[in-house]
């Protein structure tokens, strides 16, 4: 069942709650990837960065592996973001973070990471991510919610930022 909220004219007070994405949400999910990473790949003059050359195939397996936990936000019916967080002992490496162009700037991204973070099983205590420097809204986005600068790696024309944020438990239940 799509979960969306009634009256599409009206203000959103909170974005549509996070769905689990699977396989079958492969070809929607590459395609808001690719107009996502666009603005990254022209920032970082980079347009062979891996979101941008991965295959329907590499998308479809990613979210069949039983380790990646793919979330998404869904506006009537239209996948605008989602995430995967890859299980890997205990922390959880976050990825593809993507929101739809047209919707940035709204606390999608956001509210989606908290809640794929919340949902994650007991066994993740940290989190990881890296973006790129001249992401801008990202970066802000990051240390925003709590994520910790830990190190840069170079790439040809810019350097990869890596953060690190503990989990922090709320004592609710876990969905």
């Amino acid at each position: 069942m799509d979960r969306e909220l009634g009256n599409p004219g009206a203000v959103m007070a909170a974005p549509p709650p996070p769905l689990r994405l699977g396989p079958v949400d492969a070809g929607e999910m590459l395609t808001l990837q690719r107009a996502a990473y666009v603005p990254e790949a022209r920032a970082h003059e980079n347009i062979d960065l891996p979101p941008l050359l991965e295959t329907f195939e590499q998308t479809k397996a990613a979210l069949g592996d039983p380790a990646c936990f793919a979330w998404g936000v869904r506006e009537s019916g239209r996948l605008v973001a989602s995430v995967r967080i890859v299980v890997d002992g205990g922390a959880g490496l976050v990825g593809r973070l993507i929101v739809a162009p047209d919707r940035q700037g709204h606390g999608l991204g956001s509210s989606l990471l908290l809640a794929a973070e919340a949902a994650m099983p007991s066994s993740v205590t940290v989190f990881r991510l890296f973006t790129g420097e001249r992401s801008a809204g990202p970066l802000r986005m990051y240390r925003k919610l709590g994520y910790v600068e830990t190190h840069r790696t170079r790439e040809e024309h810019y350097e990869l930022v890596h953060f690190e944020k503990p989990r922090v438990r709320t004592g609710g239940p876990v969905r």
